[in-house]
């Protein structure tokens, strides 16, 4: 007979994002707060699904509508649960109560504010559940446990998880803490959770309840052991710091991995999706905005910041270089000291190495923009295009006024503001005649 393949289990994640973070000092969401480029949330979103989420539900507080979008943006067709009152984390999860019912195999509950969970934890964590698990909790041993819960155990067997609140002193002196995020068997996890009473001290649903439960049903609960720091939740702006420290080396880390050298790593911030090719070399205190690709053997100069944008291989950026949303540079260009570039694409060779603005332009292979040219490409209501031929040389300090084109192998002069288009190797100049006036200067300012 043919072997048959073990379908996939399927699995369900429950984020919890409906904490106002009254600590964070804001009047954005605590989800929303971004690290290395994106929100909070959409990083716990990536981790689910790349964990292998089929299904993800997120329970947010109600009305936001700018939380609700952010999902939408990181995990499209997740659905959206609010939840009216806040009565404890099995209360949150239950306002997904539609979700769980649609029945799932594995059922994983993460939190919004946890943005260093990784995705291969998160599969760990669900691991248990193929194995015959009721239940399994992350959990680390923490250097300092105050305040968090403790998961109590017998032995080799887990028989509770207790907040600190609720624990004995003798429970305090234990140091293995409950990380939060939990799997529970999706056959199980409605009539688990629908059992969890409020007979605490604060009168609230406490998830980790369901490992007592689970084990008074005789049935296993597994921990799954995880580093304090990636479970961290961030409360406050000193905590999202720490986060994006965290986040940040990773991202170095990465990077020099896959071949690109950070002279300073630690000077270098990079966005959660920066794409760095091989032997790219970048300086110190450089800053990646979100949406940068950089080809093989690019160097960044140093004090350069880039955002949504594309290099090609061989370019050189900086020092002190702002390449903005749509700019695109073809392989070898120059982009030097104090240049910003726009919506503009730049020619394969071409330079543009001072003192310059390039804003909603073309410019060709080999064109070379002397110090000090501008593309004035804002009339005070709208933009307009400036494209500048192959081989064509822009003299310093020259101003081109969009539209406007140059043609290939033209000539502007310095000083010059061009109004009109320029035909191919044609020389422009579109600046006043000099005028000597000889000894009118003599005695002029002097005492």
């Amino acid at each position: 007979m043919p072997v048959t393949a073990t379908p996939p289990r399927s699995l369900l994640a429950v984020v919890l994002a409906a904490g106002k973070g009254t600590r964070m000092r804001s009047d954005l969401p605590k989800v929303l707060h971004p690290l290395a480029g994106r929100p909070m949330l959409a990083h716990v979103l990536a981790s689910v699904r790349e964990a292998g989420a089929t299904d993800i539900a997120v329970v947010v507080e109600p009305g936001r509508a700018d939380v609700a979008a952010a999902i939408e943006a990181a995990a499209p067709g997740a659905r959206v649960f609010p939840q009216a009152e806040r009565l404890g984390t099995a209360h949150a999860v239950l306002a997904a109560r539609p979700a769980l019912e649609a029945g799932a195999d594995d059922v994983v509950i993460a939190f919004g504010d946890t943005p260093l969970i990784r995705p291969e934890t998160l599969a760990r964590l669900r691991a248990p559940l193929a194995e015959g698990a009721a239940v399994a909790v992350l959990a680390f041993e923490a250097a300092d446990p105050t305040g968090y819960g403790r998961v109590l155990a017998e032995g080799e067997r887990v028989v509770a998880i207790r907040e600190e609140k609720d624990a004995s002193p003798d429970e305090r002196r234990v140091r293995l803490s409950n990380a939060g995020l939990m799997a529970l068997s999706g056959a199980l996890a409605l009539d688990l959770l629908g059992r969890i009473g409020n007979d605490n001290a604060a009168g609230e649903y406490y998830l980790p309840d369901a490992v007592a439960l689970a084990v008074a049903d005789g049935r296993r609960v597994a921990v799954v052991p995880v580093e304090e720091a990636e479970a961290q939740g961030v409360n406050d702006r000193v905590q999202l710091a720490a986060a994006e420290a965290a986040i940040q080396a990773r991202l170095r880390r990465e990077a020099m991995l896959a071949g690109a050298t950070l002279i300073a790593p630690e000077t270098v911030f990079l966005s959660h999706d920066t794409r760095l090719g091989r032997d790219v070399v970048v300086e110190p205190h450089v800053v990646f905005g979100p949406g940068v690709v950089v080809g093989d053997a690019c160097v960044i100069h140093a004090f350069s910041h880039l955002e949504k944008a594309e290099l090609a291989p061989g370019v050189q950026v900086g020092p002190y270089a702002r390449l903005r949303p749509g700019a695109r540079l073809a392989e070898g260009a120059r982009i030097g000291n104090f240049v910003e570039v726009k919506n503009a694409a730049i020619g394969a060779g071409a330079k543009v190495n001072h003192l310059s603005y390039v804003g909603d332009a073309e410019v060709g292979a080999r064109a070379n923009l002397g110090a000090g040219t501008i593309t004035c490409n804002y009339d005070g209501v709208n933009k307009h295009r400036t494209v500048i031929g192959e081989g064509a040389f822009i003299g310093s300090n020259s101003a081109l006024v969009a539209p406007v084109a140059v043609g290939a192998g033209a000539y502007v002069g310095s000083g010059s503001v061009i109004t009109d288009d320029v035909p191919p190797e044609a020389l422009a100049l579109g600046r006043a005649r000099q005028a000597v006036k000889p000894g009118w200067a003599r005695g002029k300012g002097k005492a």
